[in-house]
């Protein structure tokens, strides 16, 4: 059976979205002197879907979240070709026909991204031609469910974070993630204004649930050097990208300093560029994201890389993929999620473009062990509210 042909589009939400709104959540522009929204560019509200068939007529499913329109141009034009003809069973090939032959440009980023799309549709397709979940084919299942963290708390007023802290507390979760709102650029008064935020949240779900903070790249070295002891009272689980992805001896100096656990991964690519931040020392807990790093092909190989050093692994974001290698792995403790909500930062646009994803019920989500492939189809319910590109 072999790959017959590779279908990308590029899904552009024109629907409703939560306007922004300012000190949202930190990240990487933030230095810069800029007017208007500085999460302009973090927002994601495109979205790429790559369907990948054989000569049977089976779809496998991937998808993409960074510079959709750009990866579809690198699939299109420079992936697909290398993978017409293939057998998806032999995956670990195909994949490393796409890195070698994409090497001088694609190691990284779009290239990357491009070649997680289409290894996440061949998982998908190789479920169902042989009519079990993924997470079967990858060993199996590790947990009777997985448990989930609730993934939002952007940063506003203490009053609204409060309040959506005490909702979330009624869907029986035991750990919640919140976004910081004030770095370097605010000073002194930036700071006060990050720990009454953590310390309001903790006083509605107390401290015997976790508690993960997260800078988005937001933070320089210097300033979390100096936030991190202040942070320690509140007992957070981690910190989550202090600073920028590039930076790998900052995130090893905080890591160092054994005060609050240092997360990060989800802007690496890679099997090496991850095992770099493990051999480091550089993070204590890996976060990377399946269809960025390589897909579930590269996602395996850096789970047990991981493993081996004691690493446990947290994929970034919800999504069926990550489940999947939650499911799968032992090293792989709880997953991301995001509750379904309006089209806000973008990555609700999951929840608009297909269908499957499990929703979380007390805190725990269940994958079904009947169901082929990552479990998830296209969804025709929400077309109006997209332009979609072929």
């Amino acid at each position: 059976m072999k790959i017959k042909s590779v279908r990308t589009r590029v899904w552009t939400w024109k629907g409703p979205t939560v306007p922004p709104q300012g000190n949202f959540c930190t990240n990487a522009s933030d230095a810069l002197w800029m007017k208007g929204d500085a999460m302009s560019s973090f927002r994601f509200h495109q979205w790429l879907t790559c369907e990948v068939e054989t000569e049977d007529g089976t779809i496998g499913i991937g998808n993409a979240a960074l510079a959709p329109s750009v990866v579809k141009k690198a699939i299109d034009d420079w992936y697909a070709p290398l993978v017409i003809g293939e057998d998806p069973f032999d995956y670990a090939y195909i994949w490393e026909k796409m890195y070698r032959r994409s090497h001088a440009w694609g190691r990284k980023g779009i290239g990357m991204t491009a070649i997680s799309a289409i290894d996440i549709a061949i998982w998908d397709m190789m479920g169902k031609l042989v009519g079990k979940p993924v997470f079967k084919l990858l060993g199996g299942r590790t947990k009777e469910k997985i448990p989930v963290y609730y993934s939002k708390l952007y940063a506003g007023s203490i009053e609204a974070m409060q309040k959506e802290a005490e909702e979330a507390m009624k869907g029986g979760y035991k750990a919640f993630k919140s976004r910081f709102g004030f770095g370097p650029k605010d000073g002194m008064p930036g700071m006060r204004e990050n720990l009454k935020r953590v310390e309001a949240v903790r006083e509605v779900i107390g401290y015997d649930n976790d508690l993960m903070l997260e800078c988005y790249m937001g933070w320089n070295l210097d300033y979390a050097k100096r936030m991190l002891p202040k942070l320690a009272p509140y007992e957070p689980r981690w910190l989550e990208e202090p600073v920028i992805a590039d930076d790998v001896a900052g995130y090893a100096e905080l890591n160092a300093m054994n005060i609050v656990p240092i997360s990060g991964g989800e802007h690496e690519f890679s099997v090496i560029g991850c095992a770099e931040l493990i051999n480091r020392k550089a993070v204590s807990i890996l976060q990377y994201d399946t269809n960025r790093v390589g897909g579930i092909t590269a996602a395996q190989k850096i789970n047990a890389i991981a493993e081996a050093a004691q690493i446990p692994v947290i994929p970034h974001a919800g999504q069926m993929h990550n489940y999947h290698l939650t499911m799968a792995n032992t090293n792989c403790p709880i997953s991301e999620y995001f509750p379904v909500f309006d089209v806000e930062v973008g990555n609700e646009l999951f929840y608009y473009i297909f269908e499957g994803d499990p929703e979380a019920v007390d805190g725990y989500l269940q994958l079904d062990d009947d169901l082929p492939g990552l479990g998830i189809t296209i969804t025709d319910k929400h077309l109006q509210h997209f332009d979609i590109a072929e």
